[in-house]
């Protein structure tokens, strides 16, 4: 459990990295480009891995149901938005609003056991991790702020 934990961490670093590259790149070439590109590269990368090393599953993408294709665009909204955002708040506003809005979300999901998840209760402990992710993204903001970097306004 502990290693799936840190390889999630790892992957929210990647995230980061992400975003930053990619709102570099927006700025250049367009959110929308930049968009294309990543995910044009990120599927020749993934249909090389299903290609040699992927395991023969036991559903195909045509017999799936089809809802669960949705995930694809909510991929497209998350980098559209990083994108555009980075330039103008920064990577560490976005990536902490991001996480803000996946917990609202995973913790409707979970609560809710919605999307078929197994549902998991609402305590005191989860709602307390979300108001620490509300006040960092406030933190953060109000560091930013011209007047707290001692820059004139």
């Amino acid at each position: 459990m502990i290693l799936i934990i840190l390889l999630a961490i790892a992957s929210g670093m990647a995230l980061s990295m992400q975003a930053a590259v990619n709102g570099q790149l927006g700025e250049r070439v367009g959110v929308v480009q930049s968009a294309l590109l990543t995910f044009s590269v990120g599927a020749v990368v993934t249909a090389l891995l299903i290609f040699f090393f992927a395991p023969p599953a036991s559903a195909t993408l045509l017999n799936v149901p089809k809802w669960q294709l949705a995930g694809a665009l909510f991929g497209i909204v998350y980098m559209l938005v990083m994108v555009a955002a980075i330039p103008r708040i920064g990577v560490a506003i976005a990536t902490v609003a991001t996480i803000l809005g996946q917990m609202v979300m995973s913790l409707l999901i979970d609560t809710m056991g919605w999307l078929g998840n197994a549902p998991i209760a609402f305590n005191f402990w989860r709602l307390a991790a979300m108001i620490a992710v509300a006040c960092a993204l406030a933190c953060i903001y109000l560091a930013n702020r011209p007047q707290a970097r001692g820059e004139k306004t």
